[in-house]
């Protein structure tokens, strides 16, 4: 749930790990520098250096301590470790927190000298953080952690005999969702604490209607421990477990304590204009009146069954489509489109949701069934068409409100691919009359395209994680939405009484959630402030007006006057601030600019940890007396997501494994050898690879971007003679390549490099080293080594010379080509290897012995095809052009039939510059 407060730690020491995923938790995970994978080759091993090094650093206590105003969370992360050992010791600290909060300070106090955190733009700290990272010094990182919560992490060394104190800050607004605000921290201990205490004070002016506080973990003997005193505007809920009361048993070190501690609440609402609280000259208005009847909808759900939804993720669409589809009410209407790189709809018109009519549609989609590719363009405009057809022709009632609910895994790859377009096609279509919710299932999707998408039509995207529960999930969106109780809804202010107002205008609310707006006073007269707040409703509009005072925060909370100070201005630049970063990503370039800079400016003037800034902090270096920053990054969704995907779906025995900093590494795509075609895909730890076996002198065509104007087309060579084994073998030997866009013309061969720009010729020669640099394009020749090209605002690539013996009575030197930047290329770029740049959806299971015993087979799933794929190796030949390192990877047989778009044939061109 969004808003929730969740809470971890860790602490390392030497070459031990104590992971605290909660406010603590004890469980040697991580037994020397190779980490779990070491740990399984050499349990014995492991097991001995945890007895060996499990009491040098004790926990002295850990507190976590929430103060709730207003629904504002601020929540401070305490925690003190003692270094027991007699040399100095790496001590981390690590935190989960929420993805909706921003961190807003961080310190440590080492030996009584305490080290602040500073926050600084994001492109400022950043040449301090990659000094650190290459110096080999450790680097603090707010980095993904899951589907809530975001980790942060830091390390320090800690002399000997001495104490470290961390203290982590981070405050968010907490949303209100189907009727709750949530405040959750998970409790993981798995070994005695001595000092553990959760606390949370929350104080509502408003009212406090309900208070629930549970575990998973609380028993019978645990549950007189937790200690909550609720009154009418303030709540208090202490957990404080002493060592004997976290003990399984009175003679044992294990604990009771495992699982999530959570606290629910809901406040009061008297009347229906909302509640305003005014402190410190800001205001906050919360909008979420009771008693308002539900709007009937028109929903149409557009199901994606292409042909990376078959397995699991189309079981549980299945399965969630029966469920939402019995949640409808009978004055609802409903309609399902399902599609590939065709469009299927079970009705031509929305139909009521009379129970016959949703047996019947419960029935279509349990034959719901994956194949082909990926239009989402056409399905939201058939969707689209249906709605607005019958809101004409009054097949549906006037009062309701018209959505269309999108549920796909990946990237449109029929009809129109281009995201912007589709963003484009459907807006202009819409008009603002549909609401379209986007769900992205699964790590692959493009998050990004679906947010703006949503966006821009009054909506919002939801990412929906490939996981068991994925049917709740999916059923929990729609339960959130399924209710409307007003749209077009306007919160107004007297124009010269506020101003800097957060946005005040929104198309619906739903039951169980909240509209909250935030604003400067510009007047001190307040009673003379009128509210007022409009909206459609169901069988009338909604119309209600008021005026307002500051409440005296003094009389409500007389012993706690000093906690709130200016926590209204704070709530204020934490709405605005989230509200400038989503309008960057729908507006213009110069809005785009304007609102980057605004949040900028805030983020930096309320020491805000956003994804434009960077919190730094100098820690000390207890070996060589120098100091080295930590950096604290919040990630965007697009970042989180990428970093996600670096959890397969499905890791193979052989999977390559790859250094922690390449999480965020782009993919590289390159063709080398006989030809061998590798994919390189760090999001996936993995690779696909597959051969291209035709007659030398073939010319093939490998990337096309006829938007950004750039070919990339290569001959291949065959060897002097046939060799024993009878096997013709083929390489690339020279390449053409063009920027039209630049007007620069390459050819490369084994012999020399031949530029051309402007109507001037260069000639390169392998045998010297040359680095030229240009407005346009960088080059750089490694002698007899390799060539690397920067082409501005659109591509880098390096191509390799393999020089063979001259005498050697079969081979001749050939290239190899490596693209290494591919992500400014438009989304229409295709080629053998440029088909694949804007990322590759598949999946693969069923793996079973092989031909040979170690290269096993396996089923893959992609663009459609079911393919017997078998895991192999070829070589990168980048770091070592002689010898090349091993890359395992998916070898995909018949020239990669099934991967490719079509035919190999199909990419052959009759020249090393023509497109056909």
């Amino acid at each position: 749930m969004s808003g929730a407060l969740t809470v971890g730690l860790l602490l390392l020491w030497g070459s031990a790990c104590l992971w605290l995923p909660s406010p603590v938790q004890a469980d040697l995970v991580i037994p020397g520098p190779h980490g779990a994978a070491e740990e399984a080759r050499h349990p014995a091993r492991s097991l001995k250096k945890r007895s060996m090094q499990d009491l040098t650093v004790e926990v002295l206590s850990v507190k976590v301590d929430c103060v709730v105003m207003s629904r504002f969370a601020h929540t401070v992360i305490t925690s003190t470790a003692l270094n027991k050992a007699n040399v100095s010791q790496e001590i981390f600290f690590e935190v989960d927190l929420p993805k909706t909060a921003f961190i807003t300070n961080f310190s440590m106090e080492i030996d009584g000298q305490v080290y602040v955190g500073e926050v600084k733009e994001k492109e400022k700290a950043k040449k301090q953080y990659e000094k650190a990272v290459s110096s080999g010094q450790t680097a603090g990182l707010v980095k993904v952690s899951g589907r809530k919560m975001e980790k942060f992490s830091v390390s320090v060394n800690i002399a000997a005999k001495s104490n470290v104190t961390f203290v982590l800050t981070h405050e968010e607004l907490l949303q209100r969702k189907l009727g709750q605000y949530e405040i959750l921290t998970r409790v993981k201990p798995k070994q005695l604490v001595q000092e553990f205490q959760i606390v949370a004070n929350i104080y509502e002016p408003q009212g406090i209607a309900s208070v629930d506080a549970h575990a998973t973990f609380l028993t019978n003997d645990l549950l007189p421990m937790v200690e909550k005193t609720v009154t009418e505007k303030k709540a208090h809920i202490a957990f404080s477990p002493t060592l004997d009361q976290q003990r399984k048993c009175p003679d044992c070190d294990g604990t009771l304590i495992d699982g999530d501690f959570v606290i629910s609440y809901d406040v009061k609402r008297a009347t229906s204009l909302g509640d305003i609280q005014i402190v410190n000259g800001y205001f906050v208005h919360y909008f979420a009146p009771p008693d308002l009847p539900r709007v009937p909808t028109n929903v149409v759900f557009v199901i994606d069954r292409s042909g990376s939804m078959s397995g699991n993720k189309m079981h549980q669409t299945r399965w969630a489509m029966k469920a939402i589809l019995s949640d409808l009410k009978e004055d609802d209407h409903f309609a399902i489109v399902e599609f590939d790189h065709s469009i299927e709809c079970w009705k031509e018109t929305l139909i009521k949701a009379t129970k016959d009519n949703v047996d019947k549609a419960i029935e279509y989609a349990d034959l719901l069934r994956p194949r082909g590719g990926t239009d989402i363009n056409s399905a939201l405009l058939r969707g689209l068409k249906m709605l607005l057809e019958d809101k004409a022709e009054k097949r549906v009632p006037e009062r309701s409100v018209d959505m269309i609910i999108l549920l796909t895994d990946g990237m449109p790859s029929s009809g129109e691919t281009d995201p912007i377009r589709i963003q484009e096609n459907f807006a202009a279509a819409n008009r603002g009359n549909t609401t379209l919710f986007s769900l992205g299932f699964g790590n692959k999707v493009d998050y990004g395209f679906l947010n703006v998408l949503s966006q821009k039509n009054k909506g919002l995207a939801r990412r929906i994680f490939e996981a068991s529960d994925a049917v709740l999930q999916l059923q929990g969106f729609f339960e959130e939405v399924s209710s409307p109780l007003l749209s077009e809804v306007d919160l107004r202010y007297p124009d010269n009484a506020v101003g800097f107002l957060t946005t005040n205008h929104f198309s619906q609310l739903f039951n169980g959630s909240e509209i909250v707006v935030a604003g400067r006073l510009l007047d001190n007269d307040l009673d003379n402030m009128l509210v007022e707040v409009v909206g459609q409703g169901f069988e009338e509009n909604f119309q209600v007006q008021g005026q307002t005072s500051a409440l005296d925060w003094g009389t409500i909370y007389p012993d706690d006057e000093y906690i709130f100070g200016d926590f209204t201005e704070r709530l204020w630049a934490y709405l605005t601030i989230q509200q400038l970063l989503e309008k960057s990503k729908t507006s213009s370039q110069d809005e785009k600019e304007n609102a980057t800079a605004k949040a900028l400016g805030m983020s930096l003037q309320y020491s805000f940890v956003t994804p434009l800034t960077s919190m730094v902090v100098t820690k000390p270096e207890i070996e060589n007396k120098t100091d080295s920053p930590l950096i604290a990054n919040k990630l965007t969704e697009e970042e989180r997501q990428a970093a996600e995907r670096a959890h397969p779906h499905f890791h193979t025995m052989a999977s390559r494994p790859f250094p922690s900093h390449t999480a965020y590494a782009p993919p590289s795509y390159f063709v080398d050898g006989d030809p061998h075609f590798i994919l390189e895909l760090p999001d996936s730890d993995d690779a696909l690879c597959f051969n291209i076996n035709d007659k030398p002198g073939t010319i093939f065509n490998l990337v096309k971007d006829t938007k950004s104007g750039i070919l990339v087309n290569g001959q291949t060579i065959g060897d002097k003679q046939i060799p024993p084994d009878g096997k013709i073998y083929t390489y690339f030997w020279r390449f053409g390549i063009i920027h039209r866009n630049l007007g620069v013309r390459m050819e490369v061969s084994t012999q020399g490099i031949s530029v051309i720009q402007d109507g001037n010729r260069l000639r390169l020669q392998w045998s010297n080293t040359t680095s030229l640099k240009g407005d346009t394009m960088d080059i750089l020749v490694t002698k007899d080594r390799s060539l690397t090209v920067t082409l501005k605002d659109s591509v880098k690539f390096v191509i390799l010379l393999h020089k063979v013996w001259e005498k050697h009575p079969y081979h001749r030197d050939y290239l190899g080509f490596y693209t290494l930047d591919t992500h400014l290329l438009s989304p229409s770029v295709h080629g053998m290897l440029g088909q694949f740049y804007h990322g590759l959806e598949y999946e693969v299971t069923n793996l079973r012995p092989g031909e040979v015993p170690e290269k096993p087979d396996a089923t893959m799933y992609v663009k459609g095809h079911e393919l017997n794929v078998t895991r192999g190796w070829q070589r990168d030949f980048r770091r070592d052009v002689k010898n090349g390192e091993n890359v395992p990877c998916w070898f995909i047989h018949n020239n990669g039939t099934g991967l490719i778009d079509g035919d190999f044939s199909d990419y052959i061109v009759s020249g090393l510059f023509k497109t056909v």
